[in-house]
């Protein structure tokens, strides 16, 4: 499993994520440190991706 890298460019991060994803809101976006797998469980539920996909999706944007 990949590691989430988000630590300081989130907010890019999100920008990008809701233009690929129009229908991801803000409360799918919330990130709070320490709560990664929460952050990555709500967007396999949205994007019917992987955890692996959405890791690696999310460490591309």
């Amino acid at each position: 499993m990949g590691n989430l890298k988000l630590k300081g460019v989130w907010n890019e991060v999100k920008g990008k994520a809701k233009q690929a994803y129009a229908d991801l809101t803000d409360d799918d976006l919330l990130y709070e440190e320490g709560k990664e797998d929460e952050l990555v469980g709500r967007l396999q539920k949205k994007t019917g991706k992987t955890r692996d996909q959405v890791v690696d999706w999310l460490n591309n944007l």
